[in-house]
């Protein structure tokens, strides 16, 4: 059996390592920190030890950063999140972007780009919790999704009833999407290399464009198109607010935090409805979310997620999921290990299946993941308590 030091000499992966230009932005390799949220920002704004902490993934090789969830600055984006809802970070007030400032030039001066991913949790908050415990959740139809399936939830955190409170107004509909708006206009203001919006995995965004949480029959809700409308109007309007300059990141994924076995589409011809409106609209690189990165989306293809997403809008696409570890996220079959499973990457990116490859859990473990896995060098194992739970 060949050591990692022979098989990387046998296959180069120097293509992983060449730079790639998206709008105004730059990056010098495709290796990306993938969104990963930490809850180490009081008060929502990151300190001396969040910037350390993003430089170091930066000096380790890595080509982009997509920063953990920040929640924009809506009254009911934020709540419990399984951390200290306090500590999760925002993009709004003097003291916040200062520290988001700090963390952005530390990433710059390591030559690496930076992304802030917006977020809203929509159905997912927990009621009473968050900055603002006062005031309700909202989501498209007040739909919690459908109960009963695999999920991510814990028992105590799921609803007796999916009726959890009354759909959106327009009013409301309107605020939040000016607070994706505004928050975009700040992440650009501190010297942020693009924005991301986090599309996926049951939070707002996704609420409107899945059916199990949008039951509406006006403008926003229906046929994939009318639940795609709301994504559609944040992107168009950041992409008017930012100008032209700077990339438009969109995470999108079939599974919920609901349930696991949801699907946005079931045949590329229904992805294709989802995903080039927002193309139209302004996205430029489509963020795959996925447990595995090479599991084939559709039957009949071996295409990812992230295949089809590049192969149905011609924008760029990121592949995410188990990359450099054994396990998907939430799998709790086996022992989690670090795993060297570049030759499976390079595979599917030499046939131009995706364009990035964003590292989540192994990138927290080593922030050396990016350099080590071009030399061949061993790599610190992800420890699943301790580097949740201390900003490494």
């Amino acid at each position: 059996m060949m050591s990692l030091n022979e098989k990387t000499a046998a296959r180069s992966r120097e293509p992983l390592y060449q730079p790639l230009t998206v709008r105004g932005m730059t990056v010098r390799n495709r290796i990306v920190m993938a969104p990963m949220t930490r809850g180490f920002s009081p008060a929502g704004a990151p300190g001396p030890d969040v910037a350390a902490y993003y430089a170091r993934r930066a000096e380790g090789d890595c080509g982009l950063i997509v920063t953990e969830g920040v929640a924009v600055d809506h009254p009911a984006a934020l709540g419990d999140a399984g951390l200290d809802e306090k500590d999760v970070p925002y993009m709004a007030g003097d003291a916040v972007l200062a520290g988001w400032r700090n963390v952005v030039d530390a990433v710059h001066a390591a030559d690496c780009r930076i992304v802030a991913q917006l977020w809203h949790q929509g159905v997912l908050r927990k009621p009473g919790t968050g900055p603002s415990p006062d005031v309700a959740s909202v989501s498209p139809s007040g739909v919690w999704g459908p109960l009963g399936r695999q999920s991510s939830i814990a028992p105590e955190s799921i609803p007796a009833d999916p009726q959890v409170g009354d759909p959106m107004t327009e009013a409301q509909i309107e605020e939040a999407s000016d607070a994706f708006v505004r928050c975009a206009r700040n992440a650009i203001a501190v010297g942020f290399d693009g924005i991301a919006l986090h599309g996926g995995h049951g939070y707002l965004i996704d609420n409107f464009l899945w059916e199990g949480t949008n039951k509406r029959d006006d403008r926003w809700g229906g046929d994939r198109a009318r639940r795609g409308a709301f994504a559609v109007e944040i992107v168009r309007r950041i992409r008017a607010a930012i100008g032209e300059e700077y990339p438009i990141f969109f995470r999108f994924s079939q599974w919920k935090q609901q349930d696991f076995r949801a699907t946005l589409a079931d045949t590329p011809e229904e992805l294709a409805e989802v995903l080039r409106p927002l193309a139209d609209a302004g996205v430029d690189v489509f963020d795959a979310s996925v447990r595995y990165f090479n599991k084939a989306a559709f039957e009949g293809s071996p295409l990812s997620l992230a295949g089809w997403a590049k192969a149905l809008t011609g924008k760029c696409s990121m592949a995410v999921g188990g990359i450099g570890i054994n396990q998907g996220v939430y799998d709790t079959a086996k022992t989690m290990a670090a795993v060297d499973n570049v030759e499976l990457l390079l595979d599917r990116f030499e046939r131009g299946e995706f364009d990035f490859v964003a590292v989540g859990r192994a990138m927290l473990g080593d922030a050396q993941w990016a350099r080590k896995a071009r030399s061949g060098e061993a790599i610190r194992a992800f420890d699943a308590t301790a580097d949740i739970r201390t900003l490494t």
